[in-house]
């Protein structure tokens, strides 16, 4: 029973992705990111749980990374093509195909660093790569697919790049003041043109958070005479 419970709410995760995948397939764009966020807050919930319990295993980190390849490779990558992207063809095809596949490869390069790699994320959380997505398409605006394919190929790029994402849990890759205010000001900026970005705000600014933060970690760095 105690390894039922986390193994479960892991499981939920994939089941939100699966019921977001059927909302884009009905044209309900809004309700299939709505998913995906609740995914997120299910596979947030799943380690704390096995934790407590104490039942931490081999087979829930590989079931969370199925799970996940699901609710935030595949189902974003199919919202983002059916909500826009369609409209280049196979261009656009192929951008969320590299999305999904750059996921893939982000859940794979954790599970074995795993123990290597402690205190940050290497590369961009493949959750907030995808809700990132996801919560684009809540925002309800459509420009130019060609800006959305660079924007989903940028977010690609990031979960398979070396920037360090702070894990918030206090240890690990400092927090600098800067990229911090700067992120701020960003998530300000869209919030200022559509307060429906809410979401979108977030998961964008702690994407470009990383970005800022690994760039002033260079200088933090002592010199060598």
């Amino acid at each position: 029973m105690r390894t039922f419970i986390p193994n479960m709410i892991t499981s939920s995760n994939l089941i939100f992705g699966v019921f977001s995948l059927i909302a884009t397939f009905h044209g309900s764009y809004n309700m299939a990111a709505i998913l995906v966020v609740v995914a997120m807050l299910a596979d947030s919930m799943d380690g704390r749980v096995a934790r407590y319990f104490k039942v931490s295993s081999e087979f829930g980190k590989e079931l969370d990374s199925l799970c996940d390849l699901v609710s935030f490779g595949v189902a974003p990558a199919v919202l983002v093509y059916s909500y826009l992207l369609k409209d280049i063809g196979f261009y656009g095809a192929a951008v969320v195909a590299a999305f999904a596949v750059c996921g893939a490869f982000r859940l794979a390069r954790f599970n074995v660093n795993a123990s290597v790699v402690k205190g940050y994320f290497m590369g961009l959380p493949i959750p907030a790569a995808g809700c990132v997505v996801a919560t684009f398409v809540m925002v309800g605006v459509k420009p130019s697919a060609w800006i959305i394919w660079v924007m989903v190929a940028v977010f690609a790029y990031l979960m398979v790049s070396t920037i360090k994402y702070p894990d918030f849990k206090g240890k690990g890759e400092k927090i600098r003041p800067i990229p911090a205010v700067l992120a701020l000001i960003v998530a300000g900026g869209i919030l200022f043109f559509s307060v429906q970005a809410f979401l979108f705000a977030i998961f964008f600014a702690y994407a470009v958070f990383g970005i800022i933060n690994t760039t002033f970690g260079f200088f933090d760095q002592p010199s060598i005479n």
